[in-house]
């Protein structure tokens, strides 16, 4: 088991930047590729994009590419999100996730941290 804890979230303006963290605790956060995703109200839940377990490879949704970008510390088992460049349609709560074997519908989820983006 992985309990996954998000936080950095809050209110920031259109042009902003923001860096979430997922802390982990249970297992160590580098047996697991590890996702970001988020869901805006109304919405279903969006990938964002995933690191590989050493953070060699990085895949980006393409409506965040360019401006945010995953990494990782496996020292300190914490996963991040550096936001720049931050939009009204980036509003939304921002989950972090680690990937099982089969796959991300069985992945370990973390509560979510709301971000919000203001104009």
């Amino acid at each position: 088991q992985v309990q996954l804890v998000e936080s950095g979230g809050g209110l920031v303006q259109a042009g902003g930047s923001l860096r979430l963290s997922c802390a982990a605790s249970g297992r160590t956060l580098s047996r697991y590729a590890m996702g970001w995703f988020r869901q805006a109200p109304g919405k279903e839940r969006e990938f964002i994009g995933r690191i590989s377990w050493s953070g060699g490879s990085t895949y980006y949704a393409d409506s965040v590419k360019g401006r945010f970008t995953i990494s990782r510390d496996n020292a300190k088992n914490t996963l991040y999100l550096q936001m720049n460049s931050l939009k009204p349609e980036d509003t939304a709560v921002y989950y972090c996730a680690a990937q099982t074997s089969t796959g991300w519908g069985d992945a370990y989820w973390g509560q979510g941290t709301q971000v919000t983006v203001s104009s």
